[in-house]
């Protein structure tokens, strides 16, 4: 084994991928024994990226996500591994409707609907959000032969392939916007949804190989939560969302070298001779201060815009390119409850394209998160940007204030102003993964074996952009970097 002594790694980038990274690497680190220096690095004033939640007039507001999805269980061990059990809160229990937006009038979602597919026919049968041709379309899916090859396909033509273009357009597309906010014709479907593909292998309809796995989740092996989190679908913590970042810096403060509000410029990699063939350091990592600190391997998390120049003089960076960002916001607004005219029942609607809206999702916070409210007050989260649909993102507070407060009057019919307003606006945020992305990252991590050994690449721009899938990355980049080092 090579000597460890003063190993430095860096990981770049402070969100939940990079503080998850640096907690991993300390831990298997410690476990192993080996003698490791580590720096994470970010270039904004606080640690958590798009974690951020605000404690305002008795409101719990999510600026950035608000839940994970569960079981997952990178996310329980983390989680375990903080001792944050007790801090987590299930999703109320009265959230079976969900509402989409049909021809200017709310549409209940049909029942046993998984991710815009449905495991039941005669639900949809019911439905007024398909036409009765759209209806035999989606029955089609139980005889329409299952492909044979392998080869990538965008999501949206799967599930117009499967199911027909009224469930894509009129249930799938709204769901699945609220986790990409992309074109469905534009993403790859290995890299977003893979297990649908496997279904239609497995068992040849997707409407028949959803319902057989649908209600199979066993409750999560934690001891102390309540039962209601044990079973539930999403959870969060009762503080809000950045409690697990809070509670990854806290843990890594006195464990790591923690250094905010500094950018990277550029990764040199070390040529070595012959003499120095097992010098410790192989990277030099160039900070805007003019700095330079020296590393042994190095774990990116940042977009992957904000890599590809890092990696561009020894790889090639094109898959990094070809993944487009798009930006959205998200406005939360609080009302007095005697100033909504109906009652809200469920979780919230979604907005197809079709609808020409400036929203594309409602959520009921105060039904959904009942602890996040105060009594007496209601609170809706509303969701602006999507692919083809970004300008909205970039108006003034004024204007885009007047525009949801519009679509809340006519599909709600709430006219009162908002006792409390939040706007969050996250610029180039969600990552949209094209066709054949996961081959092109495969190769792309071949030549970077190569080219650069000791540097991992992950995050929301590689393979998952929820919670759990980034906290799974940030674990499986230290694991390789320990197993590099050995």
């Amino acid at each position: 084994m090579v000597d460890t002594a003063s190993r430095h790694v860096v990981v770049i980038g402070g969100g939940i991928s990079g503080l998850s990274s640096a907690f991993y690497l300390h831990k298997f680190s410690v476990e192993q024994g080996m003698d490791l220096t580590i720096s994470v690095i970010e270039r904004d004033q606080h640690f958590g990226g798009q974690f951020m939640t605000l404690h305002k007039d008795g409101f719990v507001i999510e600026k950035g996500p608000d839940s994970f999805h569960a079981p997952n269980e990178s996310m329980m061990e983390l989680i375990s591994d903080l001792d944050l059990e007790d801090e987590l809160v299930a999703a109320s229990s009265d959230l079976d409707r969900t509402y989409i937006l049909h021809r200017g009038e709310l549409q209940k979602l049909p029942q046993g609907i998984s991710l815009g597919i449905p495991t039941h026919i005669k639900p949809l049968f019911k439905t007024n959000l398909l036409s009765f041709p759209g209806k035999l379309r989606a029955g089609m899916d139980l005889f329409i032969p299952k492909r044979m090859d392998d080869y990538d396909e965008s999501v949206g033509s799967f599930l117009e392939r499967r199911l027909g273009q009224e469930v894509l357009e009129n249930i799938a597309e709204p769901l699945l916007t609220g986790i990409y906010a992309g074109d469905t014709y534009k993403l790859s479907l290995q890299a977003t949804f893979p297990q649908f593909g496997e279904i239609e292998k497995t068992h040849g309809s997707l409407i028949r190989g959803m319902k057989s796995i649908a209600g199979t989740r066993g409750p999560l092996d934690l001891s102390g939560p309540s039962d209601d989190v044990q079973t539930s679908k999403r959870l969060t913590f009762r503080q809000g969302m950045q409690s697990i970042a809070h509670s990854l810096v806290h843990y890594l403060h006195p464990q790591v070298n923690l250094i905010q509000n500094t950018c990277v410029t550029a990764i040199e990699r070390v040529e070595k001779s012959l003499e120095d063939a097992e010098a410790r350091n192989t990277y030099q990592i160039v900070l805007d201060s003019g700095k330079v600190l020296s590393a042994a391997a190095v774990i990116l998390t940042t977009p992957t815009y904000v890599a590809s120049p890092w990696l561009e003089p020894y790889v090639s960076t094109r898959m990094l390119d070809h993944v487009h960002y798009i930006s959205v916001a998200n406005i939360v607004m609080g009302f007095d409850a005697a100033d909504i005219p109906q009652p809200l029942e469920g979780s919230g609607f979604l907005v197809p394209r079709k609808e020409k809206r400036n929203i594309t999702a409602c959520t009921w916070t105060s039904n959904k998160w009942p602890h996040t409210t105060p009594e007496g007050k209601v609170m809706l989260r509303l969701y602006v940007g999507r692919e083809g649909d970004e300008h909205n993102v970039d108006l003034p507070d004024e204007q885009m204030i007047e525009l949801v407060r519009k679509d809340l009057r006519e599909v709600l019919g709430i006219e009162a102003a908002p006792v409390l307003t939040e706007i969050t606006r996250l610029k180039d945020s969600m990552p949209q993964y094209p066709v054949g992305h996961l081959n092109a990252l495969e190769r792309l991590r071949e030549e970077m074996a190569v080219e650069l050994p000791g540097i991992e690449v992950a995050g929301s721009g590689y393979e998952g952009v929820e919670v759990p899938d980034c906290v799974r990355q940030g674990r499986n980049a230290a694991a390789k970097i320990i197993q590099f080092i050995q």
